[in-house]
């Protein structure tokens, strides 16, 4: 498994947004989709907001590939659903954290429904 350079971490940890691009199975890319993107130690975390209803949630589960785009970096990734309680309790605090300023919307990414979708970004080698 590849890791994330520090460059990357602050670029895509500190960006607003992240355009997340599931690959569907015969390798080709679906159209982006615009997503909040939260960092915890050294790993990006993403959700989806319409829980598991969102279409590119259901596609980073057929593929578990794609390309992500924020802060300057166009990086391939892994995605890799993560479960563990109490990581998610720090994910929940890092949206808290990072997009408190949007209450109405931070509010539903931290229901347990959302919380099942947290997919952590991991780099692929290029």
């Amino acid at each position: 498994m590849s890791v994330w350079t520090s460059d990357e971490l602050n670029k895509i940890g500190t960006a607003e947004e992240l355009d997340i691009i599931p690959r569907r199975l015969d390798g080709t890319l679906r159209k982006p989709v615009i997503i909040w993107v939260v960092r915890v130690g050294d790993d990006l975390y993403v959700r989806s907001y319409r829980a598991r209803n969102g279409a590119w949630f259901r596609a980073t589960q057929v593929s578990r590939q794609g390309r992500i785009r924020a802060g300057g970096i166009e990086k391939d990734v892994t995605f890799v659903n993560e479960t563990n309680p109490g990581l998610n309790d720090q994910i929940d605090a890092a949206y808290r954290a990072k997009y408190g300023r949007y209450p109405q919307y931070v509010a539903p990414m931290l229901t347990a429904e959302v919380r099942s979708t947290t997919i952590k970004l991991v780099p692929r080698l290029e």
